[in-house]
Order: C-alpha cells, then structure tokens, then sequence
C-alpha cells in the first residue's frame, strides 16, 4: 500500500501534485503561525507592543538562520530520496534519509549552544538598541533552546511529504501550532510573561511536533523508516550539495534582512524604530503570501524527482507547466489582496496608528512586482528537485547577494533615502526570478520536452 502511496509514474502529474501540495500548503500556513502567532500577541501588547515587536523582528535574522541549517538537511535530502526511489533504489533512499536526520542532529546541539553564546552581541549588531534589545533577547535566548525540536520538524517532515504521506506532514506542523495558538495568550498575557512567555509557548509546540514526526517516521507506515543514527559520508556530501541552494537562499535572507535592519535604522532617523517595525510586519504578511505558490512547488518537487528518476521526461515537463500557472494564479490573487487590502492585514499584527500608517506607505511598494515570483520560484525549485545544485545555488545567490543587498544600500543614497530598501525588493523580483526561470528553460525544460518528443517518435517508429 505504501509502495503505492508514493508511486508518482502513473496517473495524471497534476493531480499528485494537487494531492501533495494542498495538505502541504495548509501545513506550511499553520507552521508560519509558529512564528506569525507571538507577533500578533506580542503587538498588541499594551504600551510596549511596538518597542517588543520590532525587538522580535530584530532577531527575525537569527531564527532564519536556524531554518537555514534545516533547509540544508530536509531540501538536500528529500529530492535526493526522490529521485533514488524513482530509481527502485529503496535502500539508498533510507540511507539518506538516516543521515539527514544525524546531521539535524549535530547542527541542532551546536547552534544552541553557539547562539545563546553570542546572543546579546549578535542582537546589537543588528540593530538593537536600548528600547527594543531587553525583548529581543529575552524572546531569542529562550526560542534557541528549541532549536533541536525545530530542526527536526523542518527537517524530517519533506521526507514526510516525499513518501505521498502529506497528511501526516500537516498534522506533524498542525499539532505544534495548535498548541501555540493555545499557550501564547496564557503565558503572555494571563501570566503575564509577555516575549519570554511567547518564546516558551513556542519551543513547547516545537517539541510536541518533533515528536509527532519521529513516532510516524520510526513506525512501520513510512516506505522509508527512521531505525537509528546513521552516517553515510557520500550520501552527505550529495545532502549538503544539493541543500546548500535552500540553506543559502535562508542565509543570505538573514544577512539582507540584518542589513535592512541596519540600514532602515540608519536613514529612519526619529522614525527608526517604526520601519524596523514596519519590516517586521511585511515580513511577515510576506510569509503568509508566499505559503499558497510555496506549497503547491513542495508537492510538485517529489512528483518531478520520482520521474526524473525514472526517466519520464514527459511527465517532468508536464509537472513544470502546471506549476507554472497554478504559482502565477496564486501569486497574482495574493498580490491582489495585499494591494487592494493591506490594512485589514497589518491590522493583525499593530494598532499602532503610526506604525499601521508607515506600514501601508511601505507595504504598497514591497509588494509591486511579487507575481514575478513566480518565475524565481517555478526556476529555483526544479532546478533542486532535479539535482541542478550549482545552477540552484547561483541563482539564489544572485538575487540577495547580487541584486538585493547592493541596491539596499545604494538606493537610499540615490535619492530614495529610507525607502529604498523596499524598491530593492522590487528590482529583485523583475530581474532575478525572470533569469533563474530563463536558465531553468534553457537548460532543464526544453531539454525535457525534446527528450520526451524523441521518446515518443521512437514509440511510434516501433
């Protein structure tokens, strides 16, 4: 039964991916309330929601780094494991899976200890100061030691997903959230713990989906099962090949959103803490937006792995056109939303009406080119789900390192001042995602479709 569950050579690729991205999306839309949850509490604070929001989105950076190392484990992982069952190759997919799960492992113990280290210097660098630093770290030094529980979940829970098993994957994010949900007003406000109060809320939750994950991936319904610590040295070196694209993409994330930090508190003058603050928010309006696009090329990745593998070249290129217009069908009704409605959204998050009134001014821009999205998203993912790393990699690269971060702090200089971290984002999005999709075309997609017109002729020549 198992073995049929994850058999994605048959059927129509639309609905597999349908099948897999839908539990995925509404997973990844509970897993962004982890996060999303505590600043909606934590904002409406009274007298110190602004000071205590914008101290947690001051360590937005750090916590992205977190889910950067996960990234390299789960990413690299998962669409390895694919394409090797795609292969009839069960054992190897299990090896890989026993080694990602030890690498999340290590990582997890060792940034726990190195981040709360560093925590207090760490958090100034970014820009804290005096008003928002005390909750910034009274928020962080309690999230990190969860960092073990985190890692797991978003590391374990693609091999989930990749199975065919994507029901389990939303319940293993579900049953954190809940809890999140549930705890965060208890322990902010009723024990009036306030940011140390939404931080415990959230390693607990953390850890009771870690468990989750790990009961089903060491039970005997997984087609590949978790039976103990393993280490295979060239299924890591392929791991860590292929993952660094995501944990790149989250590291230079972090380090381009540490610099919009800085350099919004730089050119904010008076107002600083308010487009910190702001940048918090769109952030995380900006989680939420992705999730729909985010989770239908998550369920897509197994479905193009697994015939990639068994050289079904039709089906790949058939998966990468439904994509295509499913993402941009999303990614324009989210745009639209977040145009047409942006505060109704930020309202979730502040009250402030200074904060609410700096936030729209900020959000119409950040958000004027994101259906472009599309095509970074339809290019980055397959270009991971197929094991393209170095193409994987530049692409991702290119778009904080080479475009975002330099234009962040030139923008201002040209005349934008404090809003050109926000036409940054824009520049980005026009011409970063429509070069990793031309790149993709060239050399994966129209690869695809001559091999599979070859294929065809041949059948019919026969």
């Amino acid at each position: 039964m198992a073995k049929a569950v994850g058999d994605f050579s048959k059927g129509k690729v639309s609905s597999h991916i349908v099948r897999l991205g839908l539990p995925i999306m509404a997973a990844e839309l509970v897993h962004v309330l982890y996060n999303l949850v505590d600043r909606m509490f934590i904002g409406h604070m009274e007298n110190v929601g602004t000071a205590a929001l914008t101290g947690v989105g001051v360590v937005f950076p750090l916590i992205t780094m977190i889910t950067a190392f996960a990234n390299l484990c789960g990413s690299g992982g998962a669409p390895l494991s694919s394409i090797a069952r795609g292969e009839g190759d069960d054992e190897k997919a299990e090896r890989i899976l026993g080694t990602s799960f030890t690498m999340l492992l290590t990582i997890g113990l060792t940034l726990t200890v190195l981040l709360y280290a560093i925590a207090p210097w760490a958090i100034e660098l970014l820009g804290g100061d005096e008003e928002t630093l005390p909750y910034a770290l009274s928020y962080f030094r309690i999230y990190v030691q969860g960092t073990v529980p985190v890692m797991i979940n978003l590391g374990m829970n693609p091999f989930i997903n990749a199975q065919g098993f994507p029901r389990i994957g939303m319940l293993t994010v579900i049953i954190g959230a809940v809890m999140n949900i549930i705890l965060d007003p208890i322990f902010i406000f009723a024990l009036g713990m306030g940011v140390q109060g939404a931080a415990i809320a959230t390693v607990i939750s953390q850890i009771a989906g870690a468990l989750w994950a790990l009961l089903f991936l060491c039970g005997k319904k997984p087609i590949l099962r978790l039976k103990r610590l393993a280490f295979d040295p060239q299924a890591a070196k392929s791991i860590v090949s292929l993952g660094v694209t995501g944990f790149t993409f989250k590291v230079t994330n972090s380090i381009t959103q540490a610099v919009i930090n800085i350099t919004l508190k730089a050119w904010g003058g008076t107002a600083s803490t308010l487009y910190v603050g702001a940048m918090s928010i769109i952030n995380s309006i900006r989680e939420i937006a992705q999730l729909p696009s985010s989770g239908f090329m998550s369920g897509a990745q197994p479905v193009m792995g697994f015939n990639y593998g068994a050289k079904l070249y039709r089906r790949v290129s058939d998966s990468i056109r439904f994509v295509f217009f499913a993402i941009l069908f999303l990614n324009t009704t989210m745009w639209l939303i977040v145009e047409l409605s942006p505060q109704t959204l930020i309202g979730i998050f502040t009250n402030d009406p200074e904060l609410m009134e700096t936030t729209v001014k900020c959000i119409r821009i950040y958000f004027l080119a994101f259906p472009f999205m599309t095509l970074q998203m339809v290019g980055q993912h397959t270009f991971v789900a197929l094991n393209y790393p170095k193409q994987a990699l530049f692409f991702s690269l290119f778009r904080k390192l080479g475009l975002i971060l330099p234009f962040t702090l030139i923008l201002p200089r040209l005349g934008l001042g404090v809003m050109g971290p926000f036409w940054a984002e824009v520049i980005s999005e026009l011409v970063g995602a429509t070069s990793a999709f031309t790149a993709m075309y060239f050399i994966i997609w129209r690869k695809m479709k001559k091999a599979a017109e070859a294929e065809e002729a041949a059948q019919k020549a026969t």
